[in-house]
């Protein structure tokens, strides 16, 4: 496709979308489906107008991708309900590490033994596939600051996580194909990748996030008044979080996505003890006064939720861009029987038996614990590991076994959870 066909196309579906967007909220599916549907037909499955190759555009395809989960952990991050709990994130991060890990192992093993992969690309693939993904998920996670639901808040939380605790396997199938040193028996695996990277990480994302809080109350509270740019300030927020973790080899995705959360967290402090005005207007969603909405945005103005709209257009624009790429990826004669079966694996056992593992011993109420084991949504996360991997010298024989997997496993999600989120979500919330 030239650059005019891009744009055409793109323009139009965004005209399209905008059009109808009453119309679409009623319909039964996502709209992730409608960008699939449109990628396979104009994509090499139908019509064959243009075809992505993400072997050769792994360099573009990871900066893509990259941005586009960063801009999502930090939605989700400032989304967090105030205040903080052990109790109320107990259930998150036990499935954003516990439940994560038993999935890597699980697909491992499939992986291994079943589709016969080397241990290192068994592994690699199982830390592909099984972080839950930010961007892609919108549907079943919190809609706004104020949204007080509590599985809308579990899935939230742990994707948020989990896209930084799933890099320690990335780099352990690395390091287990000759492509990054893990050291005598691991040893520097556990000793820099995981303890370190994540410690760092979760550390330096919460210092910044407190810092800029408390840098935009003070400069907002001088008696002459001070404006501030949200938006520069929340993209300036992700750029200097991540670019400072990856210099201290730390995991970047939960920098910014604790960044995110202190942020939040640190301006109600500021602010006052408690859920706001502007968290209880919203906790009602279309029964709130829009006026009453304004004055509590005028009185009550973060960096956080200033930012917030924002970076929701641009995660909805990178999300409509990368799956017309998804759907331009795939022949016919890409749906093997080898992806569909570790994809209904990945979907059917893997999923819900570590979401059971990894819930043990809380009171987590069953219909959640069910609903959480089958909306593990697998989407873009998946696509930037990939093209990590690819990046850092990954086998062409290996990176393209890999693809092929991994973009059937996306494929087969959006379509699984896409056209079951609205009808489940709705009989949850009915019988409630």
């Amino acid at each position: 496709m030239t650059n005019a066909q891009w744009f055409l196309l793109v323009g139009g579906l965004l005209l399209a979308m905008g059009l109808t967007s009453s119309t679409l909220k009623r319909l039964p599916v996502t709209s992730a489906i409608i960008y699939l549907a449109v990628g396979l037909l104009v994509g090499p499955t139908v019509l064959n107008l243009f075809h992505f190759n993400p072997l050769k555009e792994s360099a573009l395809l990871e900066v893509l991708t990259e941005a586009a989960v960063l801009i999502s952990l930090y939605a989700a991050g400032v989304k967090m309900p105030v205040p903080v709990s052990i109790a109320r994130w107990r259930a998150p991060i036990l499935l954003a590490f516990v439940s994560m890990t038993v999935t890597v192992g699980m697909v491992a093993a499939f992986a291994y033994f079943l589709l016969e992969l080397p241990l290192g690309a068994a592994i690699l693939l199982g830390a592909i596939v099984a972080p839950t993904d930010p961007v892609l998920a919108t549907d079943v996670q919190i809609r706004h600051p104020g949204d007080r639901d509590r599985l809308r808040f579990t899935l939230t939380c742990e994707a948020g996580m989990n896209d930084g605790s799933a890099f320690p396997f990335v780099m352990l199938g690395l390091g287990l194909l000759g492509l990054h040193e893990i050291g005598d028996f691991g040893l520097r695996w556990a000793m820099v990748d995981v303890l370190w990277a994540t410690a760092a990480g979760i550390a330096l994302g919460v210092a910044c996030g407190a810092a800029l809080a408390h840098l935009g109350y003070r400069l907002r509270n001088k008696a002459s008044g001070h404006d501030l740019m949200d938006d520069f300030l929340g993209l300036g927020l992700i750029g200097v979080v991540y670019g400072v973790s990856v210099m201290i080899s730390a995991w970047g995705f939960l920098a910014v996505f604790f960044a995110a959360v202190a942020l939040r967290q640190t301006e109600r402090k500021l602010a006052g003890a408690g859920p706001d005005v502007l968290d209880r207007l919203q906790s009602n969603g279309e029964q709130a006064d829009p006026g009453a909405l304004q004055q509590a945005h005028a009185s009550a103005a973060t960096v956080s939720e200033g930012s917030l709209v924002f970076k929701e257009h641009i995660e909805r624009l990178s999300e409509l861009v990368l799956i017309l790429l998804i759907g331009g990826t795939l022949f016919i004669d890409s749906w093997s029987w080898r992806a569909i079966w570790l994809a209904l694996f990945l979907f059917m056992v893997a999923r819900p038996v570590s979401v059971l593992i990894g819930l043990v011993g809380t009171r987590t109420p069953w219909t959640i614990r069910g609903l959480t084991g089958w909306f593990g949504v697998r989407g873009i996360g998946s696509l930037y590991y990939l093209m990590y991997a690819i990046q850092h010298g990954l086998p062409e024989k290996i990176a393209l076994e890999l693809i092929h997997m991994t973009l059937i496993v996306v494929t087969l999600s959006i379509v699984f959870h896409g056209t079951s989120v609205k009808p489940l979500m709705e009989r949850f919330w009915s019988v409630r």
